[in-house]
């Protein structure tokens, strides 16, 4: 009878033991919309070697992702689509500085159906275009700086032309759907259009390089699963899947 409420402790024990485990492999993941799908490959793939851990990706403009952490919401990874969110928990020391580094890169194009434009030089002519909010989204502060300096912004602004979108996909989307003329997005969602075609790509010279800056939160640097999945993310085998979503890889 003694030896067998002895094991039943150490059962008891053992199942506690295994779900405090459990409960500790649990990794959490905000990473900016644009990096949905090659995100949603890449922790497919390194889970099929570590069963055993939770990853738990969520996916949004990178200001909103942004104002949830800093609001509290649990998280050990955040990714964003530029740099300015980042340094926004920078500052409130919500992130783990040493661990920050560029991810992957991206560059921005026009979408629409063939022969609705060119060039910059032709959204004047157009009815209604699709940019993600320049407040809260990553993609809409380079599409914004690309107007102005193309010196086209005010006149579009002015004619209410601009439809903004909560995030890159729902403007791809407005795109697809032949809801808009056209929408300023990323390459890398441009290839996820079932309809809408590549009309041109931005000059580079009117907006900055889009980089995707990534790093542990605070939270995640105390847990070493998080650090053994970040360290993953920029091996060479995530990398292989970035350039298969049309990322490009900072080195390259």
């Amino acid at each position: 009878m003694k030896e067998k409420l002895i094991f039943t402790l150490c059962l008891i024990l053992l199942l506690f033991a295994f779900s405090v485990s459990v409960e500790a492999e649990e990794i959490r993941i905000s990473a900016a919309a644009s990096l949905t799908d090659a995100v949603k490959d890449i922790i497919a793939v390194y889970q099929q070697n570590h069963a055993e851990s939770q990853l738990l990706p969520n996916f949004a403009s990178s200001g909103a992702l942004a104002k949830q952490i800093s609001a509290g919401a649990p998280a050990d990874i955040y990714i964003s689509a530029n740099s300015k969110w980042m340094q926004y928990l920078q500052q409130q020391g919500l992130i783990d500085d040493p661990s920050e580094q560029v991810l992957v890169q991206n560059r921005l194009v026009f979408v629409g159906m063939p022969g609705t434009a060119k060039s910059m030089a032709d959204l004047p002519g157009l009815q209604r275009i699709a940019i993600g909010s320049p407040k809260a989204t990553p993609v809409g502060r380079y599409s914004e700086q690309a107007m102005k300096n193309a010196g086209i912004y005010a006149h579009l602004q002015n004619e209410q032309k601009l439809i903004l979108a909560k995030d890159v996909r729902q403007a791809l989307l407005y795109a697809d759907r032949g809801e808009v003329d056209g929408a300023f997005v990323y390459h890398t969602d441009a290839l996820l259009a079932k309809q809408a075609k590549v009309l041109f790509a931005v000059p580079q010279k009117l907006y900055p390089a889009v980089v995707y800056p990534a790093a542990l939160t605070v939270t995640g640097a105390g847990k070493p699963e998080a650090k053994v999945f970040f360290a993953y993310l920029f091996s060479s085998l995530s990398q292989g899947v970035f350039r298969t979503f049309g990322f490009v890889i900072p080195e390259e």
